[in-house]
């Protein structure tokens, strides 16, 4: 499986951006999609899932901001970033796992960099 995620970029606060993660390798339909950040000098943290099953997730600090969305036909992960604030400055990762019945699989794609000025 691979995993290229694109989008990134610098944008004012307030701002949008659409993050994109193209899987390839697999049916998308046996993933169960994340993207991840890290900010500068930080851990890296989930941002948002969305379960083969439909089901989404979203941390508390991008809630109400941003929304993730699968495109089974294209194989992509979307991740629309609105009202941007200087602190999801991050390199922003893609992440797959395999649904549980296929195994404890994983995958990373690069980071997409956002950068957002205040």
């Amino acid at each position: 499986v691979q995993l290229q995620a694109s989008g990134g970029g610098l944008v004012q606060a307030g701002g949008s951006l659409r993050l994109s993660c193209q899987a390839s390798g697999t049916i998308i339909s046996f993933l169960d999609m994340a993207w991840y950040r890290q900010a500068p000098g930080a851990q890296r943290e989930l941002v948002a899932t969305a379960s083969s099953t439909g089901v989404k997730y979203y941390a508390d600090s991008v809630k109400g901001r941003f929304i993730i969305s699968r495109d089974s036909i294209n194989q992509l992960v979307v991740l629309q970033l609105n009202s941007l604030k200087p602190e999801d400055t991050a390199v922003y990762y893609c992440n797959a796992k395999d649904v549980p019945w296929r195994g404890p699989n994983e995958w990373w794609g690069h980071g997409t960099l956002v950068t957002v000025s205040s």
